[in-house]
């Protein structure tokens, strides 16, 4: 290994002849040796990675010490930004009416640009945890060398290992693995980020006192997202659920085990009269547990209830595992949704504060109710997606079922709109039974499995429809069509998805009809009147190239936030982002920022991609960091006073218009219009290798016959990069 090491750093700095013997010592090597060079490799980079995550936790601590040695915030935090808006003249009541729909969303989605496995992944944390205690612990020479020790056994299990799996991953093994970073790391950042916000309001508006509703959410794709992926069927999106929900309930366990004997207070302090009524009602329940608890818990009826908790948590959770029923009847004993959880947690907080335990119904205990307030039953909520075309199959071959229309798929757009409005305004049913073919009984039944969604889990659970592809009003109209079939119409979020170039053209005027229509009207109101809408990064890349994709995202950003704004609406925007530069990939908090101001307003969801959740949420510390950086940005881009910016107008804006269409129509005449382009691709980049690695379920091509219309944008940027060509930007 350090041999082929040293020679590829002599050949990257001009020694030709040094490429040259690399290349002889490569080929000479016997496979089993070539693939120990190979796993030697990949566990080096793995720990080089390591060192370099954990340099940046040791810069961002430092620079902290240095700014409150300043008196003043470190760079890109909360009190950073809040001071910034203070400057600029903001008042509390302005800040206060941002903090009131303020929205900060990232989703998680499985992407195949991150091999690693959950045995690898959480190896690797070990390590990191190691290196912590190394860094930031004072310990004695025997305990440092103890620690050294562990790390070299960690190291030594992580070469053992095997890096990625030897079967290709099932949506639910994609599932876990992005649970893992809840288990690891948000479940226990989450609260900490808002208070960082509490906190930051209290030091610069001190004359005020702010209402500070929960503001920071997680969403999930994986097991939800169904565009191209034939595996994610309505049986795993519901194994996906009953997954969030064991998480979620597993993680409360160890909140509670944590806190075992935390709120040991003697009744002597006083009790409310609510909680020992509640202690009451659960010693029918558990009849067992409440012998246990008194002879265990004398006079300690805040300690008592925590226990009976408990016992409700792990019959919830044994309850969780099962499929679910059509109709839903919640085991006696169990939690029905979060609600009766938190109503249990909101009677210890209130009975500590009525008698002198304020500090505690604030410390641990607080921790646990924003926890449960802000991930529920659900842990993160799932967004499903599905191609529009596979509505508009679904719906033709419905709407001819029942003598409303033959050849759905090709009326106007016009046409449409007139069926689908008159239908949503119809009060009966649009199915009954689902007989029809198994790709529309597939499309329907995941509606149906919202509803039971709902009931388990809350409206949280699921509350987004993404329309991949949308090109006109009607394709988001058969969504909410179907959603209200299954009773889910005002319960979800039908978001469009733009992603062409042409279609970030027409998206205004797309959402311009859709706020016109009195079906989608209604809808809107059912909703509060806010709209997500969802721009697509990748996908906009590989069909204009990267200046045109980022020019048209910007104009379509400002278009769509006067729209809404004209509309009565308030608009959120999701970026779909990747993590490198052709998917809309960078500094995040900069291109937060770069948006149009108009375009924020206080509320942001964006997609977690591939490696960037690695990178992003792996560690405690730098995941703290990226999202009080987010939260930086999205304050800054809200609450700013307008300003001129160089792209309203003027010469910037004109050159950019001129340039724009140049860049398209360079990138298209080697790209789409080079016959000869797709077969290049697929010889001189590992696209087909890649394919067939066990990184991820979903296939690299949308389906039919592989090319560049259905390639899938991921396999496009990530091809091109393993062979250091970059087509994609």
């Amino acid at each position: 290994m350090e041999e082929v090491r040293a020679l590829a750093k002599a050949h990257r700095a001009g020694d030709a002849a040094a490429g040259v013997r690399l290349l002889a010592r490569i080929e000479a090597l016997p496979l089993p040796e070539a693939r120990g060079v190979v796993k030697a490799f990949s566990s080096y980079f793995q720990l080089v990675n390591l060192a370099e995550e954990e340099e940046r936790i040791r810069v961002v601590r430092r620079r902290a010490e240095e700014a409150r040695a300043q008196g003043r915030p470190m760079d890109e935090t909360v009190s950073a930004a809040l001071l910034t808006l203070r400057g600029q003249g903001v008042t509390a009541e302005e800040i206060q009416a941002l903090v009131d729909g303020l929205l900060v969303m990232p989703v998680f989605t499985a992407h195949p640009t991150e091999a690693k496995r959950r045995t690898v992944l959480t190896k690797l944390g070990r390590i990191a945890e190691t290196l912590d205690v190394l860094d930031f612990r004072a310990l004695t020479p025997e305990e440092t060398e103890e620690t050294l020790e562990t790390l070299r056994e960690e190291v030594v299990s992580l070469w053992e290992t095997d890096q990625t799996r030897s079967y290709r991953p099932r949506v639910i093994d994609e599932v876990r693995n992005g649970l893992f970073y809840f288990e690891t790391t948000l479940f226990d950042l989450a609260p900490r980020i808002e208070r960082r916000l509490r906190e930051g309001l209290r030091a610069v508006y001190p004359e005020h006192d702010f209402r500070v509703p929960h503001f920071l959410r997680f969403g999930s794709w994986i097991g939800g997202d169904r565009d191209g992926n034939p595996f994610v069927t309505p049986a795993v999106t519901e194994e996906t659920l009953r997954e969030h929900k064991a998480v979620a309930l597993r993680l409360y366990q160890r909140a509670l085990e944590r806190m075992r004997a935390h709120l040991s207070m003697s009744d002597a302090r006083g009790v409310s009269p609510e909680l020992l009524a509640s202690l009451a009602a659960d010693a029918a329940l558990f009849p067992d547990e409440e012998r246990r608890a008194r002879e265990r818990y004398r006079r300690q009826a805040h300690r008592q209830k925590m226990a009976f908790i408990y016992r409700k948590l792990s019959a919830t959770l044994e309850a969780a595992g099962r499929p679910w029923r059509a109709d839903y009847r919640p085991r006696p004993g169990t939690y029905r949704d979060a609600e009766d959880f938190l109503t249990d947690l909101r009677l210890v907080e209130s009975s500590l504060r009525a008698h002198g335990g304020p500090r505690l119904a604030e410390g641990r205990l607080g921790t646990l109710l924003a926890q449960a307030e802000i991930f529920g039953f659900h842990l993160a909520t799932l967004d499903l997606r599905q191609h529009a075309e596979r509505h508009t199959s679904a719906l033709a071959e419905v709407l001819a079922r029942y003598g409303l229309g033959e050849d759905y798929a090709q009326w106007t757009e016009e046409r449409r709109e007139e069926v689908l409005t008159s239908e949503l305004l119809n009060p009966r049913p649009l199915t009954g039974r689902l007989d029809f073919s198994e790709a529309t009984n597939e499309t329907l039944e995941v509606f149906r499995l919202a509803r039971r969604a709902h009931e388990r889990l809350g409206a949280r659970a699921t509350d987004t429809y993404i329309v991949s592809m949308t090109r006109g009003p009607s394709d988001v109209l058969a969504v909410l069509l179907m959603a209200k079939d299954a009773g889910v119409a005002d319960r979800l979020d039908v978001v469009p998805l733009f992603e062409t170039v042409a279609d970030l053209h027409a998206a205004p005027r797309t959402m311009e009809r859709l706020f016109a229509n009195s079906a989608y009207a209604r809808h809107l109101a059912a909703r509060g009147r806010g709209q997500p809408i969802m721009i697509g990064y990748s996908d906009s890349n590989k069909d204009a190239g990267y200046l045109t994709a980022n020019w048209e995202l910007h104009l379509a950003q400002r278009a769509l936030a006067a729209t809404c704004r004209t509309h009565g609406t308030t608009l959120t925007l999701f970026h779909g982002r990747g993590g490198s530069v052709g998917r809309g990939g960078g500094p995040t908090n900069r291109a937060i920022l770069a948006q149009p101001s108009e375009s924020v307003g206080g509320r942001l969801r964006l997609t977690e991609q591939g490696e960037a959740i690695t990178n992003r949420y792996t560690s405690r510390d730098l995941a703290g960091r990226h999202l009080e950086q987010l939260l930086h940005a999205v304050l800054l881009a809200s609450g700013k006073r307008p300003i001129k910016s160089p792209s309203r107008g003027g010469a910037w804006e004109a050159a950019m218009n001129a340039l724009s269409p140049l860049a398209e129509k360079a990138y298209r005449d080697l790209v789409q219009d080079q016959p000869a382009l797709m077969p290049y691709f697929r010889a001189a980049t590992p696209v087909e290798e890649i394919g067939r690695l066990n990184l991820g379920s979903r296939p690299a091509f949308r389906g039919g016959v592989p090319s560049f219309a259905n390639l899938r944008a991921i396999p496009w940027v990530f091809a091109w990069t393993q062979s250091r060509v970059a087509v994609p930007g």
